[in-house]
Order: structure tokens, then C-alpha cells, then sequence
């Protein structure tokens, strides 16, 4: 039996990406519809153009359908994609330079311009997901891409949702540390604990063995300028910290960079690079995604969100990272508390085995942004001022209550359009 996907936010300059994945493993996901669904109807068009020029090329015999009507792209799917952004570019740019002003660095998903985020996001995700569940198909998944992920698949698995997030950051891993150590990516399996941008590699497995020390040992320099954090600091947890690790490792260093002005906003290099790509897009020529799209960001997004579906479709139980519940998986973590590790998929979902405690330089900070997310979680759900304060106090990026109150006001002020439960009409 096919399987009908839809894509919300399919207009996004993603999707030739996640084409390009699906169309990789169609004996194991066969889909008979794939649905792009957007509220921007020009963007779907170009985007949507190239996908469907993409698919005819590579002789897909399913059917591709360009919507506007969310119902329509809901109904009887098995699959939910969401990749939305809500309030595009320009919004990202705001997260990025407004909490500049209040001395917190800027950025779309970890402290001040992350919390922004989920406040504009989870309650577009949930209602979403509501929708799935009167109008997919019987055990229909969520499959949640878009950022933040911890606080957003938080909000769904608290509401009951059947949910899954990822991320493309283990998979990059995966391939970086494959080839510092000269094997198949498939040979590698990573020890990926933590949160959603707050993970560590704790191991490097091939064929049994942990290759992880020898390659701290030998590479923590050339790993360390790829990620931007000093080689001492990798060689002193024994263990590679994500890139936005960067971001509470090196407060002060890097909010320096970014108040110096040298060099212009992640959002406004991304918005560059998206014009060109629709432009690139609009070409009745173009049947491919184009080069460009690697600059884009998301690099592997189209294997590991394939690879996701895909095994969830035919239970393979192949082990990926992925967001979901603890349940036991890290402990001194609550069972409830959403993290980022590898986990077995079959047609159930994601399964865990046990890690490893975390060690005390990493359980007190996940611990910290766990309490944050909670807070960030009931403050989107029900416009709750107090609990939106909480969780910029509780935030490593924010802390200070001087700060919070301030940059609070103006958060909610500059995204008070997306904010319908923090200023319901009266």
C-alpha cells in the first residue's frame, strides 16, 4: 500500500532536498502522494515547479499536489512533515540582532532569539498536529524538523501527540568523524547525547570499538576550527560538543563577534542565499537541486529525514538520532524530558537503549536548559508572562532578571503579531 506524505512549508527552499531523499529509498517508502502544502502561494510555486520537474525526471509514478488548503494536505496522510517558519526570514532576523541590544548574543534557536522562536512556533506546531490527528490517516505520525526542536517536540510528546523531531547535526557528525577516520559513514555509531543543540559525541563506534579517544587525540584541532571551539576544551571533556555549544562555552567571545558588526547576520546571509535559490528555481530547465543549496544549511536533511520515514514505514529497526522522550534512556533525566539520542525505529516509533550517566559538566547544564524548555513550553501554550520571564531566567544564555524583565517587553512587543495568546483580542 502507497503512503501519502505531506510537507508543511513546502514552499521552503528545503524541499528539492527532501525530493531528492525520498526518491533514494522509494522500494522502502513507497508513496503514491506528496503533498506541498504553504500559506505563501508564490514560493510554493517555484519551489513546487522544481520538485515536480525533479520527480518527472527521475520517472516517479506517484502524484505531486501544490496546496494552499492545510485540510486538503492533511487528510489521510500518514506522514506530517512540518518545516515551517513562522514569520519567514525577516522574524529569524529579528531573533538574531534584537538581543543584541540587551547584551545576550542573537541567535534563531538557543537563548533570547531561540525563545522568540518557540513562543511564535509551538502553537502553530500544536494546532497542526490537532489537525493530524482528526484528519490523517490511523497512527499518523508528526515529523518535526522545525527549529527549536527540543521545546517543540517538548510541547508535542506533553500533549500527546505521536511525534518525532530530528536534526540534521548527528548525521553531519556521523559523516565528519567517517572520514577523519577514513571508513563508510555507515560503519560509524555515534554516542549523540544531550538536547537538541546542546549534545555531545561521547563515542565513536566501529565494528565494537570506540574510536572517539584516538580521534580527540590526534584530530581535536582540526575538529575544533570546524566547530569553532578550542581543541583544549575538546580534549578536556573527552568528548565533541556540538556547534552550538559554542554559544554557552564561549558567551563573551562570541558576542563580541557579533556586536563588532564584521560580518553580517546568519539571517541576512541565508536570505541572500534564498533568492538566489528561487531565482535558480524559476529556471524550466533546472532538474536538479542546484550546488548553492549545500550553503543553504540543513546539510544531510533530505537522508536523515528520509531515513526517518522511511524506517518508520517499514520497521526496519535501524538506529538513528532522533527527539523523543527519555524514559530511562539518560539518567538523572525525568522519564518525560524530551532528548536527542540514538534510538532504534521500527513502525512503533523510536526505542532507546541505556547511555551512559552524564557527567557533571553536562548534566548541570542540560539540567538548566531542560528547566528553561519547561518553561518556555507552558509560556507558549498559554501566553503565560510569568512563565515566559522564568524561562529567560532560567535561560544560561540570559540568567539575570535585569536583563529578562526588559528584554521580555521587547520580544513579545516585536513579535506581538504572532502572539495571539499573549494579547488576545479584547
Amino acid at each position: 500500500m502507497g503512503v501519502k506524505i505531506a510537507v508543511v512549508g513546502g514552499g521552503s527552499t528545503y524541499t528539492p532536498e527532501l525530493i531528492e531523499g525520498f526518491l533514494t529509498r522509494r522500494e522502502r517508502l513507497p508513496v503514491d502522494e506528496l503533498v506541498l502544502y504553504d500559506i505563501d502561494s508564490e514560493r510554493l510555486e517555484i519551489v513546487g515547479g522544481l520538485a515536480r520537474r525533479i520527480l518527472t525526471k527521475r520517472e516517479w509514478p506517484g502524484n505531486l499536489v501544490l496546496t494552499g488548503d492545510r485540510d486538503a494536505a492533511l487528510d489521510g496522510a500518514h506522514f506530517v512533515i512540518v518545516q515551517l517558519r513562522v514569520g519567514g526570514q525577516a522574524a529569524r532576523l529579528m531573533d538574531e540582532t534584537l538581543p543584541l541590544e540587551f547584551g545576550c548574543i542573537g541567535q534563531e534557536t538557543t537563548g533570547p532569539g531561540g525563545f522568540a522562536k518557540a513562543l511564535r512556533t509551538v502553537p502553530v506546531v500544536l494546532e497542526l498536529a490537532e489537525e493530524t490527528a482528526r484528519r490523517g490517516a490511523k497512527d499518523a505520525w508528526v515529523v518535526d524538523f522545525t527549529n527549536p526542536v527540543g521545546i517543540v517536540m517538548q510541547a508535542l510528546l506533553d500533549e500527546g501527540h505521536r511525534a518525532i523531531g530530528l536534526c540534521n547535526s548527528a548525521i553531519g557528525f556521523q559523516r565528519q568523524i567517517a572520514g577523519l577516520l577514513g571508513v563508510e559513514p555507515d560503519r560509524v555509531a555515534l554516542e549523540h547525547v544531550g538536547l537538541n543543540h546542546l549534545t555531545w559525541e561521547r563515542a565513536a563506534w566501529v565494528e565494537g570499538v570506540d574510536r572517539l579517544p584516538e580521534l580527540i587525540e590526534s584530530q581535536a584541532d582540526a575538529i575544533g576550527e570546524r566547530i569553532g571551539i578550542p581543541a583544549a576544551l575538546i580534549r578536556l571533556l573527552g568528548a565533541i560538543p556540538s556547534y552550538y555549544l559554542r554559544y554557552f562555552y564561549l558567551t563573551e567571545e562570541v558576542l563580541r563577534e557579533q556586536l563588532s558588526g564584521a560580518k553580517r547576520s546568519r539571517a541576512e546571509e541565508v536570505m541572500a542565499i534564498e533568492q538566489q535559490l528561487l531565482e535558480l528555481y524559476r529556471d524550466p530547465a533546472l532538474v536538479e537541486k542546484p550546488k548553492l543549496l549545500e550553503q543553504r544549511g540543513g546539510a544531510f536533511y533530505s537522508e536523515a529525514a528520509a531515513q526517518l520515514i522511511a524506517s518508520l514505514h517499514d520497521g526496519t529497526g535501524d538506529d538513528q538520532v532522533v527527539d523523543i522522550r527519555n524514559d530511562g534512556a539518560l539518567p538523572d533525566l525525568p522519564a518525560d524530558a524530551v532528548v536527542e539520542i540514538p534510538a532504534r525505529i521500527d513502525r512503533e516509533g523510536a526505542k532507546a537503549a541505556g547511555f551512559r550517566p552524564l557527567p557533571p559538566e553536562m548534566l548541570g547544564l542540560v539540567q538548566q536548559v531542560k528547566a528553561y524548555e519547561r518553561l518556555a513550553v507552558r509560556a507558549a501554550i498559554h501566553g503565560d508572562r510569568p512563565a515566559a520571564l522564568k524561562a529567560l531566567m532560567a535561560n544560561p544564555l540570559v540568567g539575570r532578571y535585569s536583563v529578562a524583565s526588559g528584554l521580555l517587553d521587547a520580544l513579545l512587543h516585536a513579535n506581538r503579531h504572532h502572539l495571539g495568546r499573549f494579547f488576545p483580542e479584547r
